[in-house]
């Protein structure tokens, strides 16, 4: 049995959202569109908490190493 390529090839980061970036959108009609713009603006709400908690983590950690001082 011959394998055309390795089980455990790792992703990149950002390579899945790359390639999804580059995908036609011509072959998709108007409600996979739809979903699409639904699904993206839930990983848009999703990467900005993310951010959100990365800087008031670096905030309180500032905070703190600086004795609270600016």
């Amino acid at each position: 049995m011959a394998i055309d390529e390795p089980a455990d090839v790792r992703i990149g980061r950002g390579q899945r959202l790359a390639e999804a970036v580059r995908e036609d959108l011509e072959l998709f009609g108007v409600a996979e569109l739809e979903e699409r713009i639904a699904i993206l603006n839930g990983e848009i709400a999703r990467v900005q908490a993310q951010i959100d908690k990365k800087r008031s983590g670096r905030a309180a950690a500032d905070a703190l190493f600086s004795g609270g001082k600016n």
